[in-house]
């Protein structure tokens, strides 16, 4: 019990400060989302989540794109090694000295594409996923949050990184079921780690339980969002940009959903007559 109030006091105080910021935006029309934790309504709200932040998501996934353009870099080779090389035996001792230059030089660049995957690259990732959230919630995306994770939580968004890779990996190991499984239960932990400033380990015992129930769901979306992204291939490749916003829109939609179902999270409620007015000509009477 005390657990559990403590994470309700936790989350009742962050709610209040992202209730105030988002009195503090400015935006030109009253979004209203529609917020049910089910496979239909995460990705029909997640759409219109979408269309309303076309630009600013768009500029997101693409830079998320850039991020993650050096690693083919790092870990790419182009060095080929067949029985021709082995012709000029035994080696002069120049040839000794180059073999270790390149080896070392691998070595290298193995070590940087193994610090920038895990040091550089999660922090962006989570930064992004706190803006489809905030989008989710009718809240202008801010472009700090990108760079946010720097500043305020980075060492917890890297542990929290690194532990959800372990422990879906050690899953996938076992017989790949369990990998499934543990995957779609820790699916909410970046949005804990960046939206509720909890500990990898807090975030993920949190993402666990908040996931009891939804895990079919968060599977299920899944296996949709690959269908999603081949459909944006086929779309002459930029497809793909629409098909990432959706699918990221979705998932934060199905996080907002879940906390507001389990009441960790507080939406005022909208009456018909605030629902925003629709430009269809009226008939004349």
């Amino acid at each position: 019990m005390n657990s559990g109030s403590a994470y309700r006091h936790r989350f009742a105080s962050t709610n209040i400060f992202f209730l105030n910021s988002k009195k503090q935006m400015k935006m030109e029309t009253k979004r209203i989302y529609r917020y049910v934790p089910s496979f239909g309504a995460s990705y029909g709200t997640g759409w219109k989540v979408m269309t309303d932040n076309f630009l600013r998501l768009l500029l997101v996934v693409i830079v998320l794109a850039i991020i993650s353009g050096p690693m083919p870099f790092f870990g790419h080779s182009n060095w080929k090694v067949d029985a021709l090389d082995f012709d000029k035996i035994p080696f002069q001792m120049d040839d000794f000295f180059k073999i270790g230059a390149i080896g070392i030089a691998a070595a290298f660049l193995g070590l940087l594409a193994i610090m920038y995957a895990l040091l550089l690259r999660p922090v962006f990732r989570y930064g992004a996923k706190m803006m489809f959230v905030q989008a989710a919630r009718g809240i202008t995306p801010d472009f700090d949050m990108l760079i946010n994770g720097f500043r305020r939580n980075y060492l917890n968004i890297v542990l929290a990184n690194l532990l959800v890779t372990a422990l879906v990996g050690i899953g996938v190991v076992c017989l790949f079921i369990p990998g499934i499984i543990i995957g779609c239960r820790l699916a909410f932990t970046a949005y804990l780690v960046m939206d509720r400033d909890l500990d990898p380990i807090k975030a993920a015992e949190e993402s666990w339980r908040l996931t009891r129930g939804h895990g079919w769901k968060i599977f299920l979306m899944g296996f949709v969002a690959f269908f999603i992204y081949i459909a944006g291939f086929i779309c002459f490749f930029i497809g793909v940009f629409v098909a990432d916003m959706w699918v990221k829109s979705a998932y934060a939609t199905l996080y907002q959903s879940v906390l507001i179902d389990k009441g960790l999270y507080q939406v005022e409620p909208v009456s018909v007559t605030d629902a925003p007015q629709t430009d269809a000509p009226q008939a004349d009477m």
